[in-house]
């Protein structure tokens, strides 16, 4: 691990041991970003990373946007950055991928660290704005690398390898939840799609119109004349005609050749009827010639 500061041999740590390896020491600042690096190390390399995204901090502000604000939980095994009201974890730096760790000079209120990427392999530079606290939060990480280091050389180096052991099963069941929350959504559009498809058994098609051979259905203007059936399979009572009979503009009811019988016609047509059967049963008059229709005869 390389520092970019000093700390001489009678100074004393902020810190007593066990708030850094048994709980964190947790502090709240401004989080510019994160940019990737050539170096795993250097102030130089820190430098252009902190131009980088201070430049693109100013571009934000002109944007009307604001930086936003975490919080971070630093112990023996790493760094942690969080949303201050969630809690909810946005980057997880294991203390053996920091590599190196500053304070801007130039600008007390900055400092950054290296971090290791563990998908991509690649370095990335973390940068934050406090206040007050830059140099603080600086020495606190400086610390809690001293702390680790005794307990590796305690431990004979196994400690390094657990820590590593469990960090990767800490990111596989990341990603198993990942994948898990995913399979979910999957799962539920699925479902959602079959409902859509499967028909209730009440809105099955049992009786389906009649239709012609182009598969219309045939236009009726009246009521059907075949009565239906009653429910309780007695016949239905006849269709009561209206009592109120339409007439004509010279009063007379309108003539209905399917409804009226021989006793419906009035007087005077039922007696030109009479008269019309009479003639055809004598025989018909054209041009003063009488026709016989009598078979016996056997002449005109």
């Amino acid at each position: 691990m390389n520092r970019a500061f000093n700390r001489k041999k009678d100074k004393s740590w902020m810190h007593t041991p066990e708030a850094l390896a048994k709980q964190f020491i947790a502090y709240n600042a401004k989080f510019l970003g994160q940019t990737e690096v050539d170096q795993p190390k250097g102030t130089e390399v820190v430098r252009d990373a902190v131009r980088k995204l201070k430049f693109q901090k100013h571009i934000k502000k002109s944007e009307g946007q604001k930086i936003p604000k975490v919080e971070l939980q630093i112990s023996i095994y790493g760094v942690k950055i969080l949303d201050p009201k969630s809690k909810e974890v946005q980057h997880n730096c294991q203390l053996h991928r920091i590599s190196f760790c500053a304070d801007d000079k130039t600008d007390k209120r900055i400092f950054t660290f290296i971090c290791k990427d563990s998908e991509s392999n690649k370095h990335l530079c973390y940068v934050f704005d406090s206040e007050k606290c830059a140099e603080e939060i600086t020495l606190t990480i400086g610390q809690a690398f001293d702390l680790a280091y005794k307990k590796f050389l305690e431990s004979g180096g196994k400690d390094v390898e657990t820590r590593k052991q469990i960090g990767g099963l800490q990111k596989r069941i990341q990603d198993l939840e990942a994948e898990n929350s995913e399979l979910k959504k999957q799962l539920q559009v699925l479902e959602e799609q079959l409902m859509i498809a499967q028909v209730p058994p009440g809105n099955s098609m049992s009786s389906k119109t009649p239709t012609d051979i182009f598969d219309m259905v045939p236009f009726s203007p009246m009521t059907p004349l075949v009565p239906l059936p009653a429910s309780n399979g007695s016949a239905p009572p006849p269709p009561a005609r209206p009592t109120e009979i339409r007439r004509d503009l010279f009063g007379a009811e309108p003539f209905d050749p399917f409804t009226c019988g021989a006793a419906d016609f009035p007087p005077d047509i039922q007696s030109k009827l009479d008269e019309m059967q009479e003639g055809f049963k004598m025989g018909l008059t054209v041009e003063g010639t009488v026709f016989s229709l009598d078979p016996l005869e056997g002449r005109c």
